[in-house]
């Protein structure tokens, strides 16, 4: 075992899906990752931050400048970066006034939105997608699945969760689930969802504009988590566009650093600014410039380049490219999804976590997306030749795939 991975195992606490690790890395650069031992792969999971590719040029330029300017301003002291990265995602905002609160993290913004619906309807419940995820502080995690694991005591109370729109008959049951939660409990403050899960299972239309009259009805508030989502993943600035339904606020995360340093933001109706004496999203690291002239930059480059309109060409150029393996190799079944978040269906003989691993072996590093499914999530960046690239790689696993069990 390499060195440095021993180390980490023996310094780290283990967790699922963390420590201990596959692999040390020693560089990540574009859509590349490379590793100690000198293996590269290319980066189809990238935790959905690497919007912009890994280290970025641009961006590390930025933060360098920065750090010379002002590294670091206490909360009762605003900065440029801070105010003109507020300025920048209010101009994005596709509805009417709006605010924003930043955090470190998506999971704490999460909860900064729950707080806001919270204070402006004076209720407490929140309906959420069984099987969702939304971070994993004690008040975001409990919104995931209904039943956690008993030895981590008590979540967030008046929690409800509705069936997920992505399995069988799963947005019929999901309406009604919360409609019957609605009747049930006076006290939704609000529901709460991905637009699109980041399994990449596409709603179908007019889901989330009869979730929004649902609310709309019950005075509660609608929150789409577009943290893995949003900034262009799917081909449009926020995933909900596809779907016509505004929320009353979003929250984003994940690539709005950068790839690079850890920044989360909720975008919410300015109506909700209802509560001044609370604290809110009270964070030492709520404006610091270093990390909101990162998501400045993410944002002005992804503008400048067009990554948006980048991702929508780009995802039909993967998804076509995967219907071509799909016609040649029994093994594969298509891809799902929108944009650049996108995942690969294989047949249901095919076991996730072994695809996962013969596509680590191909120079491939990609996660489960589902039992049968991997994830197909590249940079907005990402060449053709490099879409490409991934295409003949992915086409070499399922080939090697028997056809049947």
């Amino acid at each position: 075992m390499n060195d440095l991975v021993a180390r980490d195992a023996a310094a780290f606490f283990h967790q699922h899906g963390s420590s201990p690790c596959l692999a040390a890395l020693r560089s990540a650069e574009g859509v590349w990752l490379e590793d100690t031992e000198g293996r590269r792969f290319i980066d189809l999971h990238g935790n959905t931050v690497h919007h912009l590719g890994h280290g970025h040029p641009e961006l590390i330029a930025a933060l360098k400048r920065q750090l010379d300017e002002l590294a670091f301003a206490p909360r009762r002291f605003t900065n440029e970066p801070a105010v003109l990265l507020a300025e920048a995602l209010l101009a994005r905002w596709p509805g009417g006034p709006a605010r924003v609160l930043f955090a470190t993290g998506g999971s704490d913004a999460i909860e900064i939105a729950l707080k806001l619906a919270r204070v402006a309807t004076g209720r407490q419940d929140t309906i959420s997608l069984e099987g969702s995820y939304h971070g994993h502080g004690f008040g975001a995690f409990g919104l995931s699945r209904a039943e956690l694991d008993p030895r981590l005591g008590g979540f967030l109370h008046g929690r409800w969760h509705a069936t997920p729109y992505w399995v069988a008959d799963g947005p019929a049951r999901m309406l009604a689930d919360m409609a019957r939660i609605f009747a049930t409990s006076p006290g939704i403050a609000a529901v709460i969802a991905e637009p699109m899960r980041s399994n990449c299972h596409v709603p179908p239309d007019g889901l989330w504009a009869e979730v929004r009259r649902l609310c709309d009805a019950h005075g509660a508030k609608l929150i789409f988590d577009e943290i893995p989502s949003g900034l262009g993943k799917t081909g449009r600035c926020f995933a909900f566009e596809h779907f016509g339904a505004l929320p009353d606020a979003v929250v984003l995360g994940k690539s709005l650093g950068g790839g690079m340093v850890p920044i989360a933001a909720v975008i919410a109706d300015a109506k909700l600014n209802v509560a001044p004496e609370l604290e809110l999203g009270h964070y030492t690291h709520e404006k610091n410039p270093l990390t909101t002239r990162a998501a400045l930059t993410t944002l002005e480059i992804i503008a400048r380049d067009r990554l948006v309109e980048r991702a929508r060409d780009v995802g039909a150029r993967l998804v076509a490219g995967v219907a071509e393996i799909a016609a040649r190799v029994p093994a594969v079944v298509g891809a799902r999804g929108l944009g650049l978040l996108l995942a690969v269906e294989f047949a249901p003989h095919c076991d996730a976590e072994r695809l996962v691993e013969a596509c680590f072996a191909e120079g491939l590093s990609t996660t489960t997306k589902g039992a049968h499914a991997i994830g197909l999530s590249l940079p907005l960046t990402v060449t053709d030749t490099e879409a490409d690239e991934v295409l003949a790689r992915l086409e070499a696993v399922a080939v090697a795939l028997p056809s049947q069990p």
